[in-house]
């Protein structure tokens, strides 16, 4: 007998329909040689302080740093009766083999072995890792299980995740909280993040805006202006002294092409549900996790942006469904196609029974991240975005004029962009002009414009800011595969986070920072709200997953870094 255990009780269902057990029981499914059954969340979790030594009860100075040998755990309170199902069940007799079916990542690998361990179960496991829950998919997937061995760095990763974000949080909250009477909450991911944030704020509060000028001329079909002219005065002189006609210097046509960016991955696709719909990141996450459990779509807490070279067919055949009605791109349609960038999972797509049928009535908000989706994949095999630029340059009195214009040519793959954009801004199309043509000056006008403040975070830009963070440049950094502040699967969690405990607040799509999160960023060390220092961590664990680096050396840093803190407000 076997026994699968999946992470949620509907990806339950679903396996136990594809390998035949259909006799449902009190918290598992049973039939045909095997047992499924489910966790909730996560059934066990790390124990507090209290049960290390009951001093811990209460939040005393002088008994940090809390740095335990051993950690312990303890079964939520919430999910017991599930853990006593799931224990029952792996201590069997008639069951000889264990499946983790837990979602196919970090947290996934965590969630299982914390029952499998807490129930000293001692049978061998194999891993089911797959990234669809289509028939087909888990079916494949049953039929080529992976050893369990094989992810015993992924747990490693996992686990000193919960440690460090343990470590982290235990001490420091209570060494803020008692040093200023206040109850704060500091976490290795949270902190960095609001730091951010707060860091915004507080440019946007001391910015001053600073005037400046342009002068403008205007012709019957358009008008030019300067650059930035710092002296009224000399901007008014310059305005007067425009003629009524001037010579065209200079005419650039340039023709631009503009490829599809790559698939999403969850942050891309939460950033652009933000852009587009105003969907916060957990909002997005939980439309996309339903739509994976109604195998609509493929794994959703993917980081990578690509596909690779055995999905050709997959995605030939998606496309095929799709018709006649756009053009495709053979170069584009390569390029989505990247092993190298594809780690455990590929970049999130419909399935392709979904393709074929239809996703069927779903609510609104998962309609509109299916269509995102779906779109997506048409914008990454459809031709370029094709436009004609022209910027027309005109010289007086040292000073240049200048006007651009834009055509499109051909609209390629921004057609399937169009419907998702509420503002649709006009093409400026500027008359055929050529050097030495000369311009009939209707009139000249000065405009005073001011500098502008930096803009406060969305939800869009704070996970871009939180993928690129620790990334030694930004603009090049776009494509770096896992650096940056948490993973894409936990990011939203932590805005939430951010907001449940008022440290950030939302003003409309904003995110600021609140009085209590503004002392918070205030009293931290720079070690532990530096977006960079904890980006740097999650690199560890990504290489603690990959067997190049020791968990005992990334927590023993840690373990440090706090203690040199804490004796430091102790002396």
């Amino acid at each position: 007998m076997k026994l699968i255990i999946a992470e949620k009780p509907s990806v339950a269902l679903s396996i136990a329909k594809v390998v035949g057990a259909s006799s449902r029981k009190d918290g598992y499914i049973q039939g045909n040689g095997y047992m499924v059954s489910w966790c909730v969340g996560h059934l066990i979790q790390m124990a507090s302080p209290d049960k290390y030594d009951e001093k811990y009860a209460k939040w005393n100075l002088d008994d940090l740093p809390i740095l335990p040998k051993d950690f312990k755990y303890e079964v939520s309170k919430n999910t017991k009766k599930q853990y006593g199902v799931l224990k029952k069940l792996l201590h069997l007799k008639e069951v000889d083999t264990v499946i983790n079916a837990c979602d196919a990542g970090r947290e996934g690998e965590l969630i299982f072995r914390l029952v499998y361990e807490e129930a000293k179960c001692k049978k061998p496991i194999k891993r089911l890792w797959i990234s669809s829950m289509e028939d087909e998919a888990i079916r494949k997937g049953i039929e080529s299980l992976a050893s369990g061995k094989d992810f015993e760095n992924l747990f490693e990763s996992a686990k000193s995740r919960a440690i460090a974000d343990w470590l982290v949080g235990m001490n420091l909250s209570r060494l803020y909280s008692c040093l200023y009477n206040q109850n704060y909450s500091v976490g290795r991911v949270q902190t960095p993040t609001l730091s951010m944030i707060a860091e915004r704020d507080s440019e946007i509060s001391s910015f001053i805006k600073e005037p400046y000028y342009v002068v403008e001329i205007v012709t019957d079909e358009f008008s030019l202006s300067t650059d930035r002219i710092d002296s009224k005065e000399i901007a008014e002189q310059l305005s007067n002294l425009v003629p009524e006609e001037l010579i065209v210097t200079e005419v650039i046509n340039k023709e631009k092409i503009t490829k599809p960016e790559p698939l999403f991955d969850l942050t891309a696709l939460q950033r652009a549900a933000n852009r587009y719909f105003g969907f916060s990141a957990k909002q997005t996450l939980d439309y996309l996790q339903s739509l994976y459990e109604k195998k609509l779509v493929t794994y959703p807490r993917t980081d990578s942006r690509y596909l690779t070279d055995d999905m050709k067919d997959t995605v030939s055949e998606m496309l095929n469904t799709m018709g006649g009605g756009f053009e495709r791109d053979a170069k584009n349609i390569d390029s989505i196609f990247k092993n190298e960038k594809v780690s455990d999972h590929h970049a999130i797509l419909p399935t392709l029974a979904a393709m074929k049928n239809g996703p069927g009535t779903l609510p609104s908000s998962e309609q509109k991240i299916y269509d995102l989706i779906q779109a997506k994949l048409l914008m990454c095999t459809s031709s370029n975005l094709i436009e004609s630029t022209t910027k027309v340059i005109v010289e007086f009195d040292g000073v240049t004029f200048s006007a651009s214009g834009k055509t499109v040519l051909e609209e390629g793959f921004f057609g399937f962009v169009k419907p998702f954009l509420n503002n649709k801004k006009n093409e400026t199309i500027l008359p055929k002009l050529s050097e030495g043509d000369v311009l009939s000056i209707k009139g000249s006008i000065v405009r005073q414009k001011f500098t502008q403040p930096p803009k406060h975070f969305t939800e869009e830009t704070l996970l871009k800011a939180m993928e690129l963070a620790g990334a030694e440049d930004i603009e090049k950094g776009i494509e770096v595969e896992r650096k940056g502040l948490g993973t894409p699967a936990t990011r939203a969690g932590v805005i939430e986070n951010l907001i449940y405990k008022g440290f950030i607040e939302r003003d409309k799509k904003n995110l600021l920072a609140t009085h209590k999160g503004m002392s918070l960023i205030t009293i931290v060390s720079e070690e532990f709200r530096s977006p960079k220092k904890t980006a740097e961590w999650e690199m560890k664990l990504s290489k603690i997953a990959d067997g190049k680096e020791s968990s005992k050396d990334f927590l023993k840093d840690i373990e440090r870094d706090i203690s040199n803190l804490v004796n430091h407000y102790q002396k």
